[in-house]
């Protein structure tokens, strides 16, 4: 279990290692298909891993089973907004300096995508404290599936942190770091979630429609945006849907 959640941090450090691969810097057109893609994977993921879980363990509740979801997934949701408003925040494929923040851009560049990570390792530490406590809903394959879902749509992620700190003439030595840095809040965020999951697991609904919330806020704040701006939007929402199915396929094939 605890290798399972080294998995989404080893997606990020591969993106990351993709500065060792290219000269300079991604095409758009290559940061549409990879952003649309990891766009994909997290609506699924979220869906199938977390909120449907959360729903099956509410069943009881009759009509009302909806309602420890969706009180969840609105806080997650806030949750993200809240920290997006209050740490030096910018978009992954974008290059302006903000006025408002003194930071260089590469420190701005790793928060933001630290800012992005902290959801996805709390959503794989939820799932696997959901299986170690024996969790009907929750399976061993399944909290696999979430992991691997997060480590491919990290792919991407780690390549667009370090890649346009490529193209700016940092040395890929430091853009690799950069970029496995951004990651590593995941698990930690993962082991602390399993370490308190004792207390937690009362709250496993809430807290499995917590994540669904604050891995869509990445999706509809900052992933869809990109993957549809200019003349490639087309070539994102294909690559959405490719990914979307990859996910649904090894959630429901492994869970």
């Amino acid at each position: 279990m605890w290798q399972i959640v080294l998995i989404p941090f080893l997606g990020t450090s591969l993106g990351a290692a993709c500065v060792f691969l290219f000269k300079n810097s991604l095409g758009e057109k290559t940061q549409r298909v990879m952003t649309g893609f990891a766009s994909g994977v997290m609506v699924a993921a979220s869906f199938f891993s977390l909120l449907l879980p959360a729903l099956e363990q509410t069943e009881g509740m009759g009509r009302l089973g909806f309602i420890p979801a969706s009180i969840g997934f609105g806080i997650g949701m806030l949750f993200l907004l809240v920290l997006d408003m209050i740490t030096p925040h910018m978009h992954l494929n974008k290059s302006e300096e903000g006025p408002q923040s003194g930071l260089k851009r590469t420190t701005k560049l790793v928060l933001a995508v630290t800012l992005h990570n902290l959801p996805e390792g709390m959503a794989v530490g939820i799932v696997c404290a959901g299986w170690l406590y024996g969790n009907s809903g929750i399976t061993f394959a399944g909290a696999l599936a979430l992991a691997l879902g997060i480590a491919i749509q990290n792919f991407p992620e780690g390549a667009i942190v370090s890649m346009p700190l490529l193209g700016e003439g940092v040395p890929k030595g430091r853009t690799f770091i950069y970029g496995v840095l951004s990651g590593v809040v995941e698990p930690i965020g993962a082991l602390l979630v399993i370490v308190a999951s004792g207390v937690l697991i009362p709250t496993m609904p809430y807290l499995l429609s917590f994540a669904a919330g604050a891995m869509i806020y990445v999706v509809v704040e900052e992933l869809i945006p990109e993957m549809s701006e200019g003349e490639h939007s087309n070539i994102g929402t294909i690559s959405f849907a490719a990914g979307f199915i990859l996910m649904m396929a090894l959630d429901v094939g492994l869970g």
